[in-house]
């Protein structure tokens, strides 16, 4: 006689069969859904880095006291803090200066107005803060000239501030992601102070340089060679010393340039504001304050890097985080580097600066600063900006590259 099975040893019955079964699809086909939302997301963020960006409001004006001069706005990390800003408006105004903070509480600020506002003004809520505070070139009182550089895109337009007397002595300013050349405003006083020509420039996808074919960012991979056409049209003016100035992704695009222009042999240093040294960095801190899992920011930088992900992004190529990474690069460097940075940067954090200073501190003095915000540390405190880059300028930036390097 045959033993009997234990009734945990039976052959599972259809209907527990059944029942595994669709449990397994229930649950890949969920998977796959997570898995097509992560790529969903993934995708739009790699698409959002390269598409060039628009202003947006960023607060709320709560009111205006044009009696006594005065603007009450929603608190945020920006409008707290100390310094000169600006403001960009809607309305009778569309930019505004603004000044001492008088009054703050959890919910909002109340500032000084340096640009004055009639009793007839009227500006909508929403607004956007600004380190720029110049808006437009006159703004300086400086004599200027506008000039259009050829190169591969077509015209770029630029700004060019003479020194006070003959000078082959030039500083080529470069702005950052989704801003304009007003950016670098603030710093043109600084360099006419010194003799120094400064061209404020422009390039492909700015807004106000032609656009590439593709239309996107290449977060510097590209956009160098616009600058370099500056370079050249420096040298055909006399320039036999230039100084590259950065801010935020001005930063890496300078920085690439020095890395790779046949011009560099004339580069005599590089300023760096805030700058983006290794993109990767930038991209996780930033994905990581808007909680987006790991995951996602792994894929998004992949799909950037990738040439399949080229058809996502539509930018024509891949982005070369590598190349674009200068502290793997640090060896490379030849000209001496000027970083200002603030540990409380908020957008780009400054370890990557931290990190090439420390790599090569033969070559890179980095100026520490706290609490101020990204790209607003002359706005915090100009004195202790300009004194710092017054005092480098007069040590690295005086001889002739060629004759320097001993050539």
């Amino acid at each position: 006689m045959m033993p009997s099975r234990r009734a945990g040893s039976r052959t599972a019955s259809p209907a527990l069969k059944t029942s595994l079964k669709t449990a397994l699809v229930v649950l890949s086909a969920s998977f796959t859904l997570v898995l097509s939302a992560l790529g969903l997301v993934s995708a739009r963020v790699a698409r959002l880095v390269v598409t060039p960006a628009a202003r947006r409001a960023d607060l709320k004006i709560l009111a205006l006291d044009t009696s006594a001069q005065t603007i009450t706005v929603s608190r945020t990390p920006d409008t707290a803090l100390p310094g000169r800003y600006g403001l960009f408006t809607v309305g009778t105004e569309q930019y505004v200066k603004i000044g001492t903070v008088l009054a703050e509480d959890e919910k909002t600020v109340t500032r000084k107005l340096l640009t004055h506002i009639g009793a007839h003004a009227r500006l909508a809520p929403d607004a956007a803060f600004s380190g720029w505070y110049f808006d437009r070139p006159e703004q300086l009182h400086l004599p200027y000239v506008s000039e259009l550089i050829g190169s591969a895109v077509g015209p770029c337009p630029a700004w060019l501030f003479p020194s006070p007397e003959p000078s082959d002595t030039w500083c080529i300013q470069v702005h950052g992601r989704g801003t304009t050349r007003a950016e670098c405003l603030r710093a043109v006083p600084l360099f006419h102070a010194q003799g120094i020509n400064t061209l404020v420039v422009s390039y492909r996808n700015d807004g106000e340089a032609p656009r590439s074919r593709t239309g996107t960012y290449a977060l510097g991979a590209t956009e160098w060679r616009d600058v370099d056409a500056a370079v050249g049209f420096a040298r055909r003016r006399g320039a036999q010393r230039i100084i590259l100035m950065g801010w935020s992704m001005g930063g890496a695009i300078a920085l690439q340039l020095a890395l790779t222009s046949a011009h560099r042999d004339r580069i005599s240093g590089i300023i760096l504001d805030s700058p983006v040294i290794d993109w990767r960095v930038v991209l996780n801190y930033q994905a990581a304050q808007l909680g987006l899992p790991r995951v996602v920011r792994d894929l998004a930088i992949e799909t950037l890097s990738s040439e399949w992900g080229t058809v996502i992004t539509r930018t024509g190529a891949p982005i070369p985080f590598d190349r674009l990474d200068v502290v793997s690069r640090a060896d490379q460097l030849q000209h001496p580097v000027l970083i200002l940075h603030s540990d409380d940067d908020g957008f780009v954090p400054s370890d990557a600066s931290h990190d090439l200073a420390s790599a090569r501190p033969d070559l890179v003095e980095m100026n520490v600063f706290d609490t101020a915000r990204h790209t607003k540390l002359w706005n915090y405190d100009p004195e202790r900006w300009e004194k710092t880059i017054r005092s480098w300028v007069q040590t690295h930036a005086v001889t002739t590259p060629h004759e320097g390097e001993g050539s």
